[in-house]
């Protein structure tokens, strides 16, 4: 699917044949249980993309129906249709797709899908490159970036946006680009991703802002980056090129805490915007903590109740 030795991404993909269509697809987007059938056309897909790791340009056509479950890792997706119809985050924060209206995926969760008979445009931008460009713009804390994909934008966001992706789109099918011209271009669909559409994000505490906290800030961002995976005040310390004793102390005079506190912070803060965003009939609170490296659900449970004021179970029945 695309030039060994090349960074470049280019996928072309085509048929008639029902299984091939699931594996192509389960295969781009971390699908399970993903279920093809046809309807009363005769069933046909495509589904191409250019680009590369930073940003990738989508199109999938497909003549009949598909449900299943997906979570594509390391990326922010918006997609939108030209025709056909499409439900997403089914059971939870379901959302009717119109015709026209792009949406963002939702992120960092498996959620469930039902489209049919349907033409889609899609714009993939890489994680990595849409943080560094919210920290930039917003001072938005590494991996806190939370889209909401039941507010449609704005018709002035909207027309911006579209102008935005045409500008892309003729710049990466007009031929060879530069690989400086590709980087702009995948800065600039980040931008205006940002500007689009309704998001929230945590906010980096204004010590780190000073250069002389430089190391500070960068084991905040790892912190926030990594909250996910089983790190500790050690490995936040080797990252930031600190000892041990020096980032307890960078903590505890700009933060008023320590590096264990912190990263518990962050971690209950995830989990309570996943339980607010979710359904008991689709989530437990024991995966939502588990994901978040939550190892001992009773000690979870505990620090739950201290910061916010009620059980895990409480929020997610409120959702």
């Amino acid at each position: 699917m695309g030039d060994e030795g090349d960074d470049r991404v280019r996928i072309e993909a085509a048929g008639t044949d029902l299984d091939e269509a699931v594996a192509v697809f389960e295969q781009g987007y971390n699908g399970t249980g993903l279920v093809a059938r046809a309807t009363e056309l005769d069933f046909s897909y495509r589904h191409s993309a250019t680009g590369d790791p930073d940003l990738t340009l989508r199109t999938s056509k497909f003549s009949g129906e598909i449900t299943g479950t997906i979570e594509p890792p390391g990326e922010h997706i918006v997609q939108w249709l030209s025709r056909g119809r499409a439900v997403m985050d089914l059971g939870r924060d379901e959302v009717h797709i119109e015709v026209g209206v792009p949406v963002v995926f939702p992120h960092g969760r498996p959620f469930s899908f039902r489209y049919a008979d349907f033409e889609q445009n899609l714009v993939h931008v890489d994680d990595v490159l849409l943080h560094e460009v919210a920290a930039e713009r917003e001072g938005a804390a590494p991996g806190s970036l939370h889209f909401d994909h039941s507010v449609p934008p704005s018709p002035a966001a909207l027309r911006t946006w579209n102008s935005t992706v045409r500008l892309i789109a003729q710049t990466y099918l007009g031929g060879e680009i530069a690989p400086m011209m590709r980087a702009e271009m995948a800065r600039l669909a980040a931008v205006a991703m940002l500007d689009t559409f309704s998001h929230s994000s945590t906010s980096l505490p204004e010590a780190l802002l000073a250069p002389r906290n430089a190391s500070l800030r960068s084991a905040v961002e790892y912190v926030h980056a990594h909250a996910h995976l089983p790190i500790t005040a050690a490995d936040v310390a080797q990252h930031a090129g600190l000892t041990a004793r020096g980032l307890q102390q960078s903590f505890s005079r700009h933060l008023e805490t320590t590096p264990t506190e912190y990263l518990r912070g962050v971690r209950l803060e995830r989990v309570h915007e996943e339980l607010r965003a979710g359904s008991p009939d689709r989530v437990t609170v024991a995966e939502v903590a588990r994901r978040w490296a939550f190892a001992h659900l009773g000690r979870f449970s505990a620090a739950y109740v201290k910061r916010f004021g009620e059980y895990p179970r409480d929020t997610l029945q409120r959702a």
